[in-house]
């Protein structure tokens, strides 16, 4: 890949008015290349011009951060004009910048050319592996190419993730590693004491032979025999340990993955996405999951944003109910709401806008009171954004490609009132606006002077323009939060306190809230101001960001507030019943959001995380709950954020021990908070705490937040725990915790890249962990454990033959016997049980959630059922061995009369072998198939039939089996008569065992299991 990559062709400047391709890995620093439409950046490149007049081009950056929106590039005015071959004969420039780094958002540099300096900014930086979309041509300067790119400096080793039962899996590996040296030391120290006692000077035993020893088994040289012993021996018992039992897991994990993929259970129509499991490793890690920690937004709901409500100079406008305030189970898929059927059916379907008030529509807002204010408020939204409009072909209107489902959102409803923004260049910005005298459309074109872009630590944007007019104004969105306190304290609070209400009624709808305003500027005061502001942004020091702030912040004031937007972000189907079912399960859920605490509050109730009867806990700095008031310490002073929080967190902690288990308890808690919580000794007493509550709600917080939550989560309750998310910002979430699950919505492809399942909606987790969880943790944790039972009972047999055989090394079976026991008479059987065995159907999976609880509390894969299996191998080992030597070696097995020797002995142990180990399955097996039916049966019958082959074989190939079946077992009563015995016998153990459990231990799964058995055969 890397090879095919760095072979790419791209058009590079060669010195001659010309260019000519050359490969990427050919780059070098200062080259000079063309990209065309639709090819990825070869390095990063600084934008010099485009095929467009004013140096804009368009770039999709999902390869970086999964986002498929366009994000719009922009050269500088000065280079603009660079898009000849011969224009760049004569061009030369130097640029100072920063060194490689991995911060794929900003960038600090400047340019000098022809004696001027200009500063450089990320919108002129073109990353590797993004891609040009919508401009024909760019022309750009290689700045940092290869490792030095940003996109290489981002690039890390996936996570290692290993399930739970494979570390513990590794353990017993270990273990039965000692067991294979015990048993080696134990049988060469014996076979040196015995060979020692029974070697005495002029009187040999006879089997000895000193003096016709080989230089391996010399009785003259005991230890060094001893030694060689050991030896043999550790190649004698090394069946003892499952190699083969990787391989066989590997192979049913990839088809358990193929059942998860091809669930129809799982797929989506809308977007035609079905369940992916990305890696096989975790399957039977899905079916342990004790804690599960949820992105919001994109996640339960659905990242289309719809324009609902609006305050405007104190005035709330917006007719429609909003979803999650109705009861659950009440909502309609198709629109959302019950009341208001027919406003619906005659209002004209528009993505993004679902706003029904007649005094803002058809231009009636002209006859409000406050006109001038809801002008303003429109405009403001036309204007203030970094979209990009699109001729939509599919009708005569509009469609914005915008860098959020917000901002979207936004545009499109100004488009609606009547302030349709059609056209952006560089530098101006052009809206057809309702003119409320004349009634019609006029086109209207703004200056851009300055963008002040949005991020999340300033939680707004601004810009600064001029009109046709003269006229400078700032216009600003941003969190209500933010622009409430760069108010003006003249004109700015005159409807403050009711937009400040219609704000807190929006958040606790659980909509999405942005507050607009205003400010009017004089042309001294912009021009003293951007020379600031220029100066900020053309330096080249570590101080950049925040000089570039505390410009931005100057003229960011005495703002004058317009009113505030309210956005929904729609549930996604079947969210509240998912949540319900795994919290049956016993799933603790946490919900980690960027939201203020009243819209998660909210949306926690629409969908089921937050219910009746539970206690609130809330842990907040911000605005405490009313079960967390304002802590004050001795003397009447307010407490230091620390010391509150920790009050808080001992109250809450109390008050969970007094009322115990019988109540349940949800915790609240914001991002202020949080950062104080998780330092300290705070951190481990409000890990405590939320793991004794039900639901953990956590508001505010940012990405690196998230994922240190889950780093500390996983560590301190040493459980699997998952995270699900679906945007760029949940990847860290979704790398540390055991299990990732990426949702593809519509903030891109990132989160699923990086997870380890991926599907298409967030009520398909329910059946990704309570079916196929359950099914594959049980099977896999019985595989495994049948693994060790067949092969401890395999190899003890090898051992007690030695034991009765004076230690000699001497195999009970024949060499390829042990060879082909895990590979064939009993491989395909143990495979079976691990693909297609199950306890219960998917139906009663579903509606007995609680059998979740089996795999949280690891039942079927405990040392104590470990040790069992292991024990009821060695049973089974000690049963065959000494049946089949009490019941064969002293018989006259042969026609002729002849006693059994070691040859008929071993195949009647392998017998006896195969038909235990495969009827021990049969017994276990709680769902028989055909398939279970034929590799258990034929199992056996692939035995029989290499017995009689391969002892076809001459003698000198077929040794100890050469004609012993035809000849000596077949023909023989003795031999069909011993297995049968042997074989019911060793499976006594196992069946009293499960009588004894089912008729006096029975379990819930045990109960669950037999009242649905008939649906289960039925299936």
């Amino acid at each position: 890949m890397d090879i095919e990559v760095n072979n790419r062709k791209i058009e590079v400047y060669d010195g001659t008015k010309s260019f000519h391709q050359t490969e990427w890995r050919k780059l070098q620093v200062g080259d000079i290349v063309k990209v065309k439409k639709d090819e990825f950046f070869p390095a990063d490149l600084l934008l010099l011009s485009s095929s467009y007049e004013d140096g804009i081009c368009y770039v999709e950056t999902m390869n970086l951060d999964g986002e498929t929106n366009l994000k719009r590039k922009q050269s500088l005015d000065v280079t603009a004009r660079l898009n000849e071959g011969h224009s760049f004969h004569s061009f030369k420039a130097f640029i100072q910048c920063e060194d490689p780094n991995e911060k794929l958002y900003s960038f600090l540099g400047t340019l000098y050319y022809n004696e001027q300096q200009y500063p450089l900014s990320p919108q002129q930086i073109l990353l590797r592996d993004s891609k040009l979309r919508n401009t024909n041509a760019i022309y750009g300067i290689v700045i940092f190419t290869g490792h030095e790119t940003k996109v290489m400096q981002n690039a890390m080793e996936p996570p290692s993730k290993r399930s739970s039962v494979e570390r513990r899996m590794d353990k017993i590996i270990y273990l039965l590693f000692v067991i294979l040296l015990t048993i080696a030391c134990f049988g060469s120290i014996m076979f040196g004491i015995k060979t020692r006692a029974e070697l005495s000077a002029g009187n040999y035993v006879w089997y000895l032979r000193p003096d016709n020893s080989s230089i391996l088994f010399d009785p003259n040289r005991v230890s060094f025999a001893a030694f060689c012993h050991f030896l043999t021996s550790l190649m004698l018992y090394v069946c003892l340990v499952p190699i083969s039992l990787y391989i066989s897991i590997e192979i049913v994990k990839v088809l358990q993955s193929t059942f998860i993929n091809q669930d129809q259970n799982m797929y989506c129509e809308e977007s035609d996405k079905p369940a992916r499991a990305r890696t096989s490793n975790l399957n039977e890690e899905l079916g342990q999951v004790h804690t599960i920690l949820s992105d919001k937004t994109g996640t339960l709901t659905c990242n289309s944003m719809e324009f609902l409500k609006c305050s405007i100079a104190g005035v709330a406008y917006g007719n429609r109910p909003v979803e999650v305030q109705m009861p659950y189970g009440g909502i309609e898929e198709e629109c959302g709401y019950i009341g208001h059927k027919d406003a619906i059916k005659s209002a004209r379907s528009v993505k993004g806008f679902n706003f029904t008030d007649e005094r803002l529509m058809n231009g009636k807002w002209s006859n409000e009171s406050h006109r001038e204010a809801i002008e303003m408020f429109f405009r403001v939204l036309a204007v203030c954004h970094t979209a990009i409009p699109v001729a939509d072909r599919n009708s005569v209107g509009i469609s914005y490609e915008a860098e959020s489902p917000d901002e979207g959102a936004l545009v499109t409803a100004a488009s609606e009132f009547g302030f349709e923004f059609y056209h952006r260049t560089q530098t101006t910005v052009s809206v057809h606006e309702y003119e409320p005298v004349s009634g019609r459309k006029v086109d209207r074109t703004y200056k851009l002077l300055n963008t002040l872009e949005f991020s999340s630590a300033r939680k707004r944007m601004s810009v600064i323009v001029r009109t046709e007019e003269g006229q400078l104004f700032l216009f600003c969105k941003g969190a209500d939060s933010v622009i409430l306190e760069r108010l003006s304290k003249d004109n700015g609070k005159a409807y403050l306190n009711n937009t400040k209400c219609h704000i807190g009624e929006y958040s606790e709808a659980g909509l999405r809230t942005l507050a607009l305003a205003y400010r009017e500027l004089t042309e001294d005061e912009y021009v003293g101001w951007n020379m600031e502001y220029s100066a900020a942004k053309n330096s080249v020091h570590t101080d950049h960001d925040a000089a570039v702030e505390e410009a931005s912040e100057n003229i960011e004031k005495d703002l004058v507030l317009l009113g505030a937007t309210a956005v929904e972000d729609k549930l996604q189907k079947g969210v509240p019943e998912c949540i319900h079912k795994l919290a049956l399960a016993g799933i603790k859920i946490w919900i980690l959001t960027g939201d203020k605490l009243e819209t998660a509050v909210n949306i926690g109730y629409a969908c089921n995380l937050l219910r009746k009867g539970m206690e609130e806990v809330y842990i907040t700095l911000d605005n405490p709950g009313t079960n967390a008031p304002v802590e004050y310490d001795g003397e009447g002073s307010i407490m230091a954020p620390h010391e509150q929080i920790a009050r808080k967190l001992q109250d809450a902690e109390r008050q969970i021990s007094l009322k115990g288990t019988s109540t349940p308890f949800a915790l609240i808690i914001d991002g202020n908070a949080l950062t104080h919580a998780l330092t300290g000794s705070l951190k481990r007493l409000f890990l405590d705490l939320a793991v004794d509550c039900a639901s953990v709600l956590c508001c505010r917080i940012s990405p690196k937040q998230k994922a240190l939550i889950t780093r500390l989560v996983k560590t301190r309750i040493r459980k699997t725990t998952l995270a699900i998310g679906d945007g760029a910002n949940d990847v860290g979430m979704l790398q540390e915790a055991d299990i990732g699950v990426g949702i593809s919505g519509a903030e891109g492809m990132q989160a699923v890249m990086a997870s380890d399942f991926a599907i298409a909606q967030f009520r398909f987790l329910e059946r990704l962990l309570l079916v196929h969880g359950h099914w594959c943790y049980r099977r896999i944790a019985a595989m495994i454990c049948y693994f060790f039972f067949k092969n401890i009972t395999f190899g003890f047999t090898l051992f007690w033959f030695e034991a009765h055989a004076m230690f000699s090394a001497q195999p009970g079976y024949n060499d390829w016997f042990i060879s082909f026991y895990n590979v064939a008479f009993t491989s395909l059987p143990v495979i079976a049980l691990g693909v297609f065995d199950k306890d219960v159907s998917s139906r009663v999976c579903l509606e007995v959630p609680s059998l979740h609880q089996d795999g949280v509390n690891n039942l079927f894969f405990s040392w104590s059922r470990i040790l069992s299996w292991m024990l009821n191998g060695m049973c089974c080992s000690i049963i065959i061995f000494f049946g089949a030597l009490n019941a064969v070696l002293i018989q006259a097995v042969r026609q002729d009369g002849r006693v059994a020797g070691f040859d008929i002995l071993g195949v009647t142990m392998y017998t006896c072998v195969v038909w235990t180990v495969n009827c021990q399955l049969a017994l276990y097996i709680s769902y028989f198939t055909w398939i279970q039916h034929v590799v258990i049966w034929g199992s056996i019958l692939i035995w029989y039939s290499f017995l009689v082959i391969y002892g076809s074989f001459p003698a000198s190939i077929s040794t100890s089996a050469y004609h012993v079946f035809w000849e000596a077992c077949a023909s023989s009563p003795l031999y069909w008569l011993s297995t049968l015995v042997i074989v019911v016998t060793a499976l006594i153990p196992f069946f009293l065992y499960k009588i004894t459990q089912s008729l006096f231990y029975t379990q819930h799964r045990d109960q669950v299991q037999r009242t649905n058995s008939k649906e289960l055969v039925a299936q």
